[in-house]
């Protein structure tokens, strides 16, 4: 047999040309499993998840191959970069149905991996591959922090970290001020002598830009895009829509039959994009991403318009000098916070959002509560916006009402749901929780709806999307009041519909007000039936109206 570190070097001419199978073949039948080294368990494991990562069996084998890596050398360059290609196999493999992986032992092989190891970009971003999928946001931030600590960062990097501390209610806004001007201070400025000059010709119509990375099926975003795009005056604005994203669906033809003009970007280089959409002399450029998504944000840092504005997808501050303005409502930036937004406020007079509504006609449901004479509250929220705090509150509310019952639906990945149903058994309220997986036909979804009797919003990161389809579909929402604002949301929503009881001031309102809702019948009732009459006429759905106050304040901007 072939020496294992010899038939590495000889196999990295193959690897360089993507031969995967016949280095599989090789390392197969030239060595028997106990003469391979890491590095060969490495190239094996990598080959096969390289021919097929969809395809279980074969993220299993790559699994199995980067364990008797690591298990092998643990100290040495190649146990690391088995233990970092296992992290990141272990997470795409937790995604099938059926399969169950021990993240728990994957943390003991990080936990005593040699510190030099521990700060490297490649293991932390590995390590936020896993906890994403367990909704961890407290691990999110930590392994993000280091690899910012170890200078090692590339823009995504800074993106996600201020994304993920949304979910920290520990950073006011102060905190996320000064972070931005760290992601200004640490974005690319682009060679001068190879970008398009910026023109500042006026157009015959206000000539507008949207960019975004999510115009797909059922994406959020979209139904509060098609609100803006379905109600505005062709004679006075030219739409362009940027879609930077590599694959497109019947969602992103459907909006681009709304615009002007559709020029997908997403294959592009920055500065193949960035030189495309100054060509186009924009007077505004709407960004609706922030740090979320598969942004372009070092666009903003170096002008792709006259006027550059940021809307709905990330709802904070950018940090960039050049963002000029942030789109939001007198709910949720007060007139003494404005210091900690790098933008200008625009304030538009009611809601910050409107979303579109549905392609059905609406019906009033009956609560659940007539039928089954106990209190059903329910949460469709990301999960990782569900939290320790928010966790205590909805246990709270179970034990003050006996029999009551809380449904809990996310994303179709089993692991997102381990740590808040740990957390429930540790309350001791787990036989009260219902868990639903992910619905993909939105109807069925959407009808889902119908078994609640009262949302629970989350905090500090409230539901968005969520919801305006609770409202749309009857189901009132208690939320708490909040301090910035991605946290006052839930505040936004409830007072355009003129709900403020149903706005907390802290987590014991929380509670009481929840249990109150539960107790006394006749209010809960009145408050479901003002909710489903007056909805569709409020702000929330009424899009020729935000429609009007929307493109009166870009109108503004460009005098």
């Amino acid at each position: 047999m072939v020496s294992a570190k010899n038939l590495e070097l000889e196999l990295q001419d193959l690897y360089k040309k993507k031969k995967y199978s016949e280095i599989i073949s090789q390392i197969t039948t030239k060595t028997k499993e106990e003469e391979r080294n890491a590095g060969l368990f490495v190239l094996l494991g990598i080959s096969r998840i390289s021919l097929n990562k969809k395809k279980k069996d074969q993220v299993q084998l790559a699994v199995n191959d980067f364990k008797k890596g690591y298990l092998k050398e643990k100290t040495s360059e190649n146990g690391f970069n088995a233990l970092t290609n296992l992290v990141v196999a272990s997470s795409i493999l937790s995604d099938f149905e059926k399969v169950d992986v021990d993240f728990e032992e994957i943390i003991s092989f990080y936990e005593v991996l040699p510190e030099p190891f521990k700060d490297r970009r490649q293991i932390n971003i590995a390590m936020t591959m896993m906890y994403s999928r367990l909704s961890d946001y407290k691990e999110m931030v930590f392994h993000l922090e280091k690899i910012i600590r170890s200078k090692e960062f590339v823009v995504q990097d800074l993106c996600n970290y201020g994304y993920w501390r949304c979910f920290d209610s520990s950073w006011r806004q102060s905190d996320f001020f000064k972070y931005g001007k760290f992601v200004d201070e640490n974005l690319r400025i682009y060679p001068q002598e190879k970008v398009v000059k910026l023109s500042y010709k006026e157009n015959i119509k206000i000539k507008i830009g949207f960019l975004s990375s999510d115009i797909k099926n059922a994406h959020s975003v979209t139904y509060f895009l098609k609100t803006v795009l379905k109600n505005y005056n062709q004679d006075e604005f030219e739409i362009i829509l940027f879609i930077n994203q590599i694959e497109e669906d019947n969602t992103s033809e459907e909006i681009a039959n709304l615009v002007s003009k559709t020029i997908n970007v997403g294959k592009l280089n920055d500065l193949e994009a960035f030189n495309i959409i100054r060509q186009h002399n924009l007077d505004i450029m709407i960004d609706i991403m922030g740090y979320t998504s598969r942004n372009r944000i070092e666009f903003y840092k170096n002008r792709i318009a006259k006027k550059q504005v940021i809307w709905m997808g990330y709802c904070n501050t950018s940090g960039l000098k050049n963002m000029d303005y942030i789109i939001t409502d007198p709910n949720l930036v007060l007139k003494n916070e404005e210091k900690y937004y790098i933008e200008k406020i625009l304030y538009l007079p009611e809601i910050w959002n409107c979303h579109c509504g549905f392609d059905f006609d609406r019906k009033e449901n009956p609560p659940p509560l007539i039928k089954n004479n106990y209190i059903t509250f329910g949460s469709f929220n990301n999960p990782a916006k569900i939290n320790e705090n928010v966790i205590d509150c909805w246990s709270n509310i179970l034990k003050k009402n006996k029999g009551s019952k809380l449904i809990i639906k996310c994303a179709n990945k089993r692991r997102k749901l381990y740590r808040i149903q740990e957390a429930f058994k540790k309350s001791g309220v787990i036989d009260s929780v219902i868990f639903y997986r992910k619905i993909d036909n939105l109807e069925d979804h959407l009808n889902l709806y119908k078994k609640i009797d009262i949302a629970l919003d989350t905090f500090p990161y409230n539901g968005v999307t969520t919801s305006f389809e609770a409202i749309w579909m009857g189901v009132p929402v208690l939320t708490m009041a909040g301090y910035n604002f991605n946290s006052r949301c839930g505040e936004s929503i409830n007072k355009n519909l003129n709900m403020e009881y149903l706005i907390a001031k802290d987590e014991k309102e929380y509670v009481d007000k929840a249990v109150s809702l539960s107790h006394e019948r006749d209010k809960f009732l009145n408050i479901r039936k003002s909710l489903f009459l007056n909805a569709i006429k409020s702000p929330l759905f009424d899009g020729k109206r935000f429609s009007e106050n929307f493109f009166s304040s870009l109108r503004e901007i460009i005098k």
